[in-house]
């Protein structure tokens, strides 16, 4: 049996295959997120607003999961590496889940960064681009201590993400432009700092068994 999401759900198009009340589970899980994670509740959040809603939203995640369905049609990509930081630091333990869950921050039990809290990062700085501040493709999952160290730095990363939130409608025409000039110069300190800082977070996961 196939069921197809209401398209009225914001951003979310979900197919299962299951019978009977797994497919009311399925439902309830895909309200929850679309009732979370909807632009124009999004939209109405005051600064960093959306920070608890991404530790929720990777909640709703795990237990979508634990019950098999399929995460990769519940959300987007943004989430779905969220999810993967998430797993990848300890952070999904019961006592990880449980503040997540209430929108707190977890801690970190695993890798270099073992300990730290579980912090949310604009991956376009807010400083930069303020307009993305409640976009949850623009939030990622990081330790705390490396999350004050990154400061308000634009890279390469950053720009191509521009790009694709310009291509989609999240950002304007004058901020995209304002991100390419700050990431314009391969040898601009910002844009080298940026990529250096991405860099070390990669490695961070990748000790992170």
């Amino acid at each position: 049996m196939e069921l197809h999401g209401a398209q009225a759900r914001p951003e979310f198009h979900l197919v299962v295959v299951r019978r009977g009340a797994s497919l009311v589970s399925l439902d309830q899980q895909a309200d929850k997120l679309a009732s979370l994670l909807d632009p124009a509740k999004l939209a109405t959040l005051g600064k960093r607003g959306a920070n608890t809603r991404i530790q929720k939203a990777i909640a709703i995640l795990v237990e979508a999961q634990s019950e098999k369905l399929d995460a990769g049609e519940l959300t987007k990509a943004a989430l779905l590496r969220n999810l993967d930081i998430a797993r990848k630091l300890g952070c999904l333990d019961s006592a990880g889940l449980e503040d997540m869950r209430h929108g707190k921050a977890a801690t970190i039990r695993r890798g270099p960064y073992k300990g730290d809290e579980l912090s949310v990062d604009h991956i376009i700085p807010r400083a930069v681009v303020p307009e993305l501040d409640n976009v949850i493709a623009n939030l990622e999952l990081m330790p705390l201590r490396m999350n004050e160290s990154k400061n308000a730095m634009v890279g390469e990363r950053q720009r191509a993400l521009a790009e694709k939130l310009h291509a989609a409608g999240l950002l304007s025409r004058k901020r995209l432009q304002k991100v390419k000039r700050a990431a314009l110069h391969p040898f601009r300190r910002s844009a080298i700092a940026a990529e250096s800082w991405f860099t070390a977070f990669s490695n961070a996961l990748t000790r992170s068994p």
